[in-house]
């Protein structure tokens, strides 16, 4: 939840909508593809692809505003891409509970 109002206050407080939704989408759709179901265990992505897609991403579509379009779309971007197009995956996975986000919030539990 925090990421996400911090990824509000930054959209409000810089005026980057174009820029930081298209950099979401670009890592959204790059999370997606890299995440792979893992029996017993849930959906898994690589660690390090997240953080250097998106710093690649940021740079190239904002100069003035890097640091805020990264952060958010390197937090949104990898949620939705990650987890929230995947959730349809979990359940034939085996796995005991559902996280989003990767820190351990509680979904749902099968």
């Amino acid at each position: 939840m925090i990421p996400g109002l911090l990824s509000l206050y930054l959209l409000v407080r810089n005026q980057i909508w174009v820029s930081a939704a298209i950099a979401t989408f670009c890592v959204a759709i790059a999370s997606y593809l890299l995440a792979t179901p893992v029996p017993g265990m849930g959906i898994a992505i690589p660690v390090i692809a997240p953080p250097l897609i998106t710093a690649l991403v940021a740079l190239l579509i904002s100069r003035t505003s890097v640091p805020a379009v990264a952060y958010i779309s390197g937090s949104l971007g990898t949620l939705i891409g990650a987890d929230l197009l995947n959730l349809g995956k979990i359940q034939g996975l085996g796995a005991p509970i559902a996280s989003i986000g990767g820190a351990g919030i509680l979904m749902a539990s099968f």
